[in-house]
């Protein structure tokens, strides 16, 4: 006997830690949508710390064991171009050298997978180490997956206007980019067919940050649950780190708002402080006051 929705969504969001009740709300109100929407793919992104890939691996569960649907998660950060690639590419900026910015992700061979699995058939995707900065080896998805999930910081997004890039956004771009070279080629890469043709998903739920003070604080919160030792960073580590993403996360945090299906804006404290979109259900009445 399957378990209930209820059931399912009750104990995932125990385990994720999650205790805003619209949270629940909006999930029975998602699984609804994209049950009798019928979607193949299901795209979702947000910042660093938004909460994103939780909320995947989330529906996921609650798709598989209440619903009985056979569901497949793919993340870009599975899908970073090999150490050697990326090396390779600091020939173009040496900015190059971090990975997560368009252009490092190998998009083609997560369109194949994602392909291969919408056609039901069984993929290959890479393991990614984030300590060794490279992959490991391949995994299997066996055949048989009904949905997909796509899964990235950046999902859905698109080029800059060229007028944007002039600024630096931050210390970091105007410090290692004062030319604006680096920032000219990741928009670039973002603008190719292979990156527009990966994002176009079934159903897109943004997850919108209330800015960008927050994400360093969330990613500094993830920092201090799931890094400890020597490599453990600080605060200012982080900030630099995040310095690589704030100018494509600020562009979708203005944009992305109108084009995505979904849009789960959150407050500092994660909570969900509002929803636009075309779900049946209200915020107000699913919250405590």
């Amino acid at each position: 006997m399957k378990p209930t929705i209820d059931t399912v969504i009750a104990e995932q969001l125990k385990q994720a830690q999650i205790k805003d009740p619209a949270y629940r709300q909006m999930l029975l109100a998602l699984v609804a949508k994209v049950t009798l929407g019928q979607y193949k793919t299901i795209g979702f992104s947000g910042s660093q710390g938004s909460g994103k890939s939780t909320l995947v691996q989330i529906l996921k569960a609650v798709l598989e064991q209440a619903e009985g649907v056979t569901v497949a998660s793919l993340s870009l950060d599975d899908f970073y171009k090999t150490r050697s690639a990326r090396t390779q590419m600091m020939t173009e900026h040496p900015m190059f050298e971090v990975r997560g910015v368009p252009g490092t992700h190998d998009i083609d061979l997560m369109q194949q997978a994602r392909l291969a699995l919408c056609a039901g058939e069984a993929a290959q995707v890479p393991v990614f180490d984030k300590g060794l900065d490279d992959r490991t080896g391949m995994m299997g998805i066996p055949a048989g997956t009904e949905q997909v999930l796509l899964e990235g910081w950046c999902l859905g997004a698109i080029p800059e206007p060229i007028a944007r890039l002039a600024t630096p956004v931050n210390a970091l771009e105007a410090e290692q980019d004062p030319q604006g070279l680096w920032r000219q080629r990741v928009n670039q890469y973002l603008a190719e067919d292979s990156y527009r043709k990966l994002f176009n998903v079934d159903y897109w739920v943004y997850f919108k940050a209330p800015d960008f003070e927050a994400i360093l604080d969330w990613r500094a919160e993830q920092e201090a649950r799931f890094n400890h030792g020597p490599k453990a960073m600080t605060r200012a580590e982080i900030q630099a780190f995040i310095g690589y993403y704030q100018r494509i996360t600020q562009w979708m945090m203005a944009e992305a708002p109108g084009r995505a299906d979904l849009v789960i804006t959150l407050a500092p404290d994660h909570s969900i402080a509002k929803i636009q979109g075309d779900l049946e259900f209200s915020l107000s009445s699913s919250t405590s006051s």
